[in-house]
Formats: C-alpha cells, structure tokens, sequence
C-alpha cells in the first residue's frame, strides 16, 4: 500500500493510504489511526464504516475520535463506502446508488458485480493488506461501528460473523434497507429482483432469520430527518427484543443525522469498544 498523508495528532499518527483493490478493480484509499501507545505494542482495532455520499475523509474531518482512541490506545480504521474511478459503473445524479453508495454487499448483477464487492473488501482483502503493513495492528482485537448505511454494514458484517468482531455499534444505522426508500433500489440493482436474497444483507431480516452478536449498542437522534422513512430503529428493537439480543437504542432528543450528532456520541461509542476488547 501507499501511504499519502501522515499527520501527528494526539500523540498518535493519522495515515491515508492507497492499494489497488484485486475485488473491487480500482484504486482504493482508506485511513488509519494509530495510537501512541502502537510504538511498544499491537494495539485493537476498530473499524468505522461510512455513510452515502462519504469517503474515508469524512469521518476522518469531522468524527473526532483521535483524541479518546488515542488515551484508549485503539486503532480506527475507516475504509472507503464504494469503488472509486472513472471506469466503474455509477448513476451520477443518484446519491443513493452508485459511487458513495456501495452498501458493503456483493454485487451479484452486471454492470456492478465486477466492481461492487464491498463486503469482501472489507472483510478479506483490506485486513489481509494492513497484515502485510508494518503497523501495529492486533488481529484478535477488532470491533466494528458506522453510520447510517455505515450502521448497516457494521451490524450485518458482525451478525455473519460474531466470532470476527467483539462488539459492534452504529449511528443512524439503516436497519431495515430491502424496504427503506433510500435504499431498496440499489438493492434491486446489485442484488437482482428476488427479495429473498436481500434478506443476507437486511440487520433485521438477519436477526428474525437466526443470526446473534452479544449485544448492540445504537444512537438515532430524534429530529432526523430520515427516521422514519429510511431507518426505523423501531423494527430493530422488536427484532432484538424477540430474539433476546440486548440493545441499548439511545433516542437522542435534538439531535439529526449529521456529523454534529456522530462527534456528540463519538466518545461513548468508542468507550464502550474499548470495554469489550480489552
């Protein structure tokens, strides 16, 4: 990989780098936060995954979370949301598909299966690059967290696989997304027309159909704009409630769905890693 951009921060070092992705057939940049505490040991993981229209810098810019990670010496790894390039199939003047809107699914349908394989990237090909790095990243200790379709991603890629990740944690996550509006037709274009095979990719669809974490842990802020039509934190509590998952689903009065209200509750969430993967 190709580092871009180091900068001190914290004590700790903010990396950008670069790879070329053999899944998803482009260049792909992510960042790395690395704490002080990785100059004398491995130190856990936490992986951040993004919302639409994002890519590695938004989190990177606005989330604030170097400064807790690096008093609770924990990496923060923040992938990109989709393949990148002037080659890869996107809708332009869709925000909701496409470039910034990768889901982290596997495509399944052409034009996108070449390119949009977003959960393998994410699950074997990215943590297969850092092993190969020089950083000091422990592979026993990874948890995982995101935003919105970021939400989505991290519950479904821990509900499939619980024995990868200590915990897990989301902001706004999408929690039904085969019946969201923002998000069932990208759905229909990457996946195909047969809804049953949403349900592989559907937090709530997954838990009814057996799959477990430990615990869960959500923060939704009230006035956001998106609650009801696209994320619906209701049919995820139902859901833990009757599969016997302990959710803490925090309603946050006041608060919307944007970086302002991630930055709020940024501490808590990684706080709350750090105490399972101790």
């Amino acid at each position: 990989m190709e580092q871009i951009s180091v900068s001190k921060s914290f004590g700790g070092s903010q990396y950008v780098f670069s790879h070329y992705s053999e899944v998803c057939q482009c260049d792909m940049t992510f960042a790395v936060f690395m704490p002080p505490q990785a100059r004398k040991t491995k130190v856990p993981m936490l992986w951040y995954l993004s919302g639409l229209t994002c890519t590695h810098q938004n989190v990177m810019d606005k989330g604030e979370y170097r400064e807790v990670a690096a008093e609770l010496g924990i990496a923060i790894i923040c992938p990109d949301t989709s393949p990148r390039g002037g080659d890869i199939p996107d809708e332009p003047d869709n925000w909701r598909f496409g470039k910034g809107a990768g889901f982290y699914l596997d495509a399944t349908q052409p034009p996108f299966a070449k390119n949009y394989n977003m959960r393998t990237y994410i699950l074997e090909e990215l943590p297969k690059v850092l092993d190969s790095s020089d950083l000091a990243l422990d592979f026993a200790r990874q948890s995982i967290f995101g935003h919105s379709m970021g939400g989505h991603g991290a519950i479904t890629l821990a509900l499939k696989n619980p024995e990868r990740f200590a915990s897990v944690s989301a902001f706004a996550p999408i929690t039904r997304p085969s019946i969201a509006d923002w998000s069932a037709p990208a759905f229909e274009k990457y996946l195909g027309s047969n809804r049953a095979a949403w349900r592989a990719h559907d937090a709530t669809c997954l838990i009814e159909d057996g799959f477990r974490v430990k615990e869960l842990l959500v923060d939704q802020g009230v006035e956001d704009p998106f609650l009801q039509t696209g994320l619906r934190p209701d049919l995820l509590k139902d859901a833990c409630a009757k599969a016997g998952i302990p959710l803490t689903l925090n309603m946050r009065e006041g608060y919307d769905h944007s970086y302002l209200f991630i930055s709020t509750f940024m501490r808590d969430h990684i706080r709350w890693h750090a105490a399972r993967l101790r």
